[in-house]
Formats: structure tokens, C-alpha cells, sequence
């Protein structure tokens, strides 16, 4: 009855996970969600009320927060920021990893009505300049133990945790303990402004890299992450003795929407730690504080079975992958070791990151099927899929590949700045995600490929043309004698590989000048990726031919 449901929707992906089709975005009921007013921070305060006495979060640095002690120290944070910051500054930076203090921040600015920006630390300090520039960003809140291990030198103003903790005062204290403890949550609110915040309204910013290398920011609302938290709930069911180990980094949108703000809004723990990669803490992590709920990507999870003791993760229920594909035997060694399965999801940092995921079977509510193995699940209640061809924009058919394009609330509001690069993926609603997909019968999605000039290496986007135009300036010339393309990777997802013509450097020349010039590690590919071509493959229209391109690469390499 259902694949008979989609065909007469003829577009095979507009199915909700409780089975029930759903209509593409703009019926009145998603209409509805899409419009009602979004109140994330009042629905914080609600939650730190009610587990006032019990563990809200926790981290590896020894921070334990009931819900009562994460208010109050987000209300005094609040007032003391407001001394040192701008009426007008709308966007504020924040450099720290996963932790208590870094919830607190972003808390209390969100509290404050400005815009997070959460900084990629792994990026160099000229990319980070770039992001602060174009979010008009004057200063950055950060601590001074993290800028000891991660030092850089940004356009900005620091400001430092350490020193406000300096300045506070009885006053702050006594005024705040009472908004905490004693002011009636409706009061609270209002004096806060609360109830003016619309779900149009501007949350964060998470930059992304753009097809030209430059960083793009992503504009997610107040609908937006909302309608992302919402659908995480109804999926996982969470629940009162839910354990989320939070190690993906705020500045990742996984790691923005699930762990901090899911984690935030819904009566759960959040227990935190710096760094994915440090998988004997995370290990250690986990099972000093009975973790259930785990989302990562299929590289750290590939860390963990090597490295974490069976009981170390015993007590997960809900493991969650994403950002790469996850193979089947990894997911086999996964659950033989830890005794959970992990699930994929999908989603994109423009999609707020979210479109689906399979539910696991600890959590499954329904009769329909609501996960199949080798997909990423079937799109959230209120998220419309649809497959195209990429030429003549066409909708396909049932099992067909094609340009997969989402429509809903989790729809990015738009690029910072940028309306002509907003306008060339979102078309009436619909946002173009780049990837090549096909949806089945049943309405699960998976993903066969990728259109867009990106990598995903480690769950991390590299985009293929900056590496080109570095390489072309390294090369020299007129000429185009270098392209960049990816083929499959056992370990991360996938590698970068180079079709060149004829040069006269060599492979370690050139990765040696890629270095010089700043480019990241994940941006510089091996010494045996260099594919030698006599000729690079162009389409009659004079556009690169990208798929010849991939094959001439495969042919040695894949």
C-alpha cells in the first residue's frame, strides 16, 4: 500500500516515518509548524526546571551541572557578557570544544538574542579571520587554558572566561539566583524577551566551505533547529535516563542541533568531552556515566572498536552514524564488540543537518518498516525528498538516481550574505543537496554518489577546486593542467585524487608547496593519488567532464 502511495504521489520520496505519505512541503499542516513561533531558549528553561536537582551535564574536565546550577550559571554568564559586548553586536564568535562552559556560552548568548558563531579550531587562523569577517564578528569568547593548546591570532577581540569569572559580583549572584530559583518561568521570560523571538529569526552561523574554497555561512533559524530537535525526539523516543555522550564539536551541525541543543531543550544528560579522536576517554566517558545515546561518524565509531572495552560502551542503546557512509562490516564489528548496532542517518549543514535517519531497533515504534540496512533512513515527519535527473531536472521514478533535493523546515534560511549562492541551491523552497540518490519503494533513501565538487573525508567537506587553484598557481601557466577528484576510501569515506597532464614537478613538490600554502592536511592528497592523462575530458559545453574525470582516476586507483 505504500509504494502504491508513492506512486500516485509520483515522486517517491515524500514519506513520513510513521508511514503515513506526506504531501511535498506547503500543506497547511507543515505549513503551520513552519510558522508557529520558536522558543528553544523558553524550552531550555523549562527542562533546567524540571530536572533542577539532577544532572544536566557533565564533561571530562569534572564539570557536573544539575539543571538548577546550568541556569543560574547561564543567567549570570548572560549578564556579565552583556557588559563587555556591543548593544548592536549581533554575531558573536565562540572557540571551545565540546564541554559544560561552551553550552553555557552558547546558551547565554542565544539567551541574549545574539548569533552564535562557532569557530572551526581545526581550520587555519586565515580562514577563521575570513569567517569572523564576513559575520562582522568583533570578538570571540574563549578560555585561555584552550588558547594555551590551540594558539591563534584572529581579527578579533578575545574574551576571555577566565577573566569574567573575575567580575562577578553579589549582585549578579543574588539577582540571578532569583531568576533561576524563585521568578515564575512565563515571568522570566518575558523579561528576557522571549516571547519576541520568531522562528524566522537567525540562531547561528556554521560556516561550511563553498565550491570556490572561500567559507560560506550557513544561516540556520530558530524553526530550523527546532524542527531538527523535534524530529530527534519522536524518532529516538528519548527519555528521562538518557545518557548523550556528546563529543562531536559545536561548530560541526550534528554536533550543534543534537548534542547541544537536543540535549538542552529534552529531559536527557549531556556528558561531554573535548575530541572524538581521544577514544580511550570517550570509551572511559561512557561508562563512568552510563552513556546510551552515541552519535559519531564511521571514523571515530572505526576508533572505538579498536581501541574501547567491550563494557566500556555496554550501556549504549542508540548509536547513530553520519557525515560518511557506514560500512556494513563496520557495523558488524561494532555491534559484535559493544552489542549495538549502529544506524545511519543523512543530512547536510544547509538542512540544519537532519533529513533521516533509520530508527534503531531499540527505539522503533511502529509497525512500518523504519530502517533498512544500506540506507540512511527515510526522510522526518514534515521533510519532503525528491529525486531529479541533473540535466533535465525531470523527477524520476521510483529506484532511479538522481539530484536528490529536500524540502521543510530544516531548509537553511539562507548563505550569510550571499543571496546569489543561496539562490543557486534552494529553488522555491527546495534545496539541492548535491548528492545523487535514489529512493525506493518504501521511501528509504540512499545515497550513490555525489555531484557537488566536495569530499567527505572523516566527515569532513573538502572542496575540490580550492585544492585546484593552488595547485594551478603552483603549476604555473595559462593551462589547465590539474583537476581533483575522489575515489572510494576503506578508512575515511574517500580520498582526493589528481588528473594531471604532463608536469614538471613532481607529486612531493607539489604536496610540499599545498602545505606552504596553508591548506590542511585533509586537503593534500598522497603521493600515489596523481594520475598522469594525456588528455583531461571536457564536455562539449566546455565544462569539465567530472564523471570521465572520476573514471580516468578509478582505473588505477579505486
Amino acid at each position: 500500500m505504500l509504494a502504491k502511495t508513492m506512486q500516485e504521489f509520483q515522486s517517491g520520496a515524500t514519506i513520513l516515518l510513521d508511514g503515513k505519505p506526506q504531501e511535498h512541503f506547503g500543506t497547511r499542516a507543515v505549513q503551520d509548524q513552519a510558522n508557529k513561533s520558536s522558543n528553544l531558549i523558553a524550552n531550555f528553561i523549562s527542562c533546567c526546571r524540571q530536572r533542577r536537582s539532577t544532572p544536566k551535564v557533565a564533561d571530562t574536565t569534572g564539570q557536573q551541572w544539575t539543571g538548577g546550577e546550568l541556569l543560574l550559571r547561564t543567567l549570570i554568564l548572560r549578564r556579565l557578557l552583556k557588559r563587555v559586548l556591543q548593544d548592536n553586536e549581533s554575531h558573536v564568535a565562540i572557540l571551545l570544544p565540546p564541554s559544560a562552559g561552551a553550552i553555557a556560552v552558547n546558551t547565554a548568548l542565544t539567551m541574549d538574542r545574539r548569533v552564535t558563531v562557532n569557530l572551526n579550531y581545526t581550520a587555519s587562523a586565515e580562514i577563521l579571520n575570513q569567517c569572523n569577517q564576513q559575520a562582522g564578528v568583533k570578538h570571540v569568547i574563549t578560555s585561555r587554558r584552550f588558547l594555551k593548546k590551540m594558539p591563534f591570532e584572529l581579527d578579533a577581540e578575545f574574551v576571555f572566561l577566565e577573566d569574567l569569572r573575575e567580575t562577578v559580583t553579589t549582585t549578579d549572584k543574588l539577582s540571578c539566583w532569583l531568576a533561576a530559583k524563585v521568578i515564575p518561568s512565563s515571568l522570566l521570560q518575558r523579561q528576557l524577551g522571549l516571547q519576541d523571538i520568531d522562528s524566522t529569526d537567525v540562531l547561528t552561523v556554521i560556516f561550511t566551505s563553498g565550491s570556490t574554497g572561500v567559507p560560506k555561512g550557513v544561516e540556520l533559524t530558530f524553526g530550523n533547529v527546532e524542527s531538527n530537535t523535534d524530529a530527534i525526539n519522536r524518532i529516538v523516543q528519548l527519555r528521562e535516563d538518557d545518557v548523550v555522550v556528546g563529543i562531536l564539536p559545536f561548530f560541526h551541525s550534528f554536533g550543534y542541533t543534537v548534542t547541544l541543543w537536543t540535549v538542552l531543550v529534552y529531559d536527557v544528560l549531556g556528558a561531554y568531552h573535548v575530541s572524538p579522536l581521544d577514544a580511550k576517554v570517550v570509551g572511559k566517558l561512557c561508562e563512568q556515566m552510563k552513556g546510551t545515546v552515541l552519535l559519531a561518524t564511521p571514523t571515530f565509531l572505526r576508533s572505538y572498536v579498536k581501541r574501547c572495552k567491550p563494557e566500556q560502551l555496554s550501556t549504549l542503546d542508540v548509536v547513530v552514524a553520519g557525515a560518511e557512509k557506514l560500512p556494513r562490516e563496520l557495523s558488524d564489528a561494532f555491534e559484535e564488540k559493544f552489542g549495538v548496532r549502529p544506524v545511519e542517518g543523512y543530512g547536510t549543514t544547509e538542512l540544519s543537518p537532519l533529513v533521516s535517519v533509520n530508527v534503531p531497533v531499540s527505539r522503533s515504534h511502529t509497525d512500518m518498516p523504519d530502517a533498512r540496512e544500506g540506507s540512511v533512513g527515510r526522510p522526518f515527519e514534515g521533510v519532503s525528498a525528491k529525486i531529479v535527473d541533473p540535466e533535465t531536472m525531470a523527477e524520476q521514478s521510483v529506484n532511479e538516481d538522481g539530484l536528490l533535493w529536500i524540502k521543510g523546515p530544516n531548509v537553511m534560511k539562507g548563505y550569510l550574505g550571499r543571496d546569489d549562492l543561496t539562490a543557486q541551491v534552494i529553488n522555491d523552497g527546495w534545496y539541492n543537496t548535491g548528492d545523487v540518490a535514489r529512493i525506493d519503494e518504501d521511501g528509504f533513501i540512499f545515497i550513490t554518489g555525489r555531484l557537488s565538487r566536495f569530499s567527505k573525508i572523516g566527515g569532513e567537506m573538502v572542496p575540490h577546486i580550492r585544492v585546484e587553484e593552488e595547485l594551478a598557481k603552483l603549476l604555473g601557466g595559462e593551462d589547465l593542467l590539474a583537476v581533483v577528484t575522489s575515489v572510494p576510501d576503506t578508512k575515511k569515506g574517500e580520498r582526493l585524487a589528481v588528473v594531471h597532464l604532463p608536469m614538471d614537478q613532481t607529486p612531493e613538490q607539489l604536496n610540499q608547496g599545498l602545505a606552504a600554502a596553508g591548506l590542511p592536511n585533509l586537503f593534500i592528497p598522497s603521493r600515489d593519488a596523481y594520475v598522469q592523462v594525456d588528455e583531461i575530458p571536457v564536455l562539449g559545453t566546455g565544462k569539465l567532464d567530472l564523471k570521465a574525470i572520476q573514471q580516468l582516476a578509478l582505473e588505477p586507483l579505486g
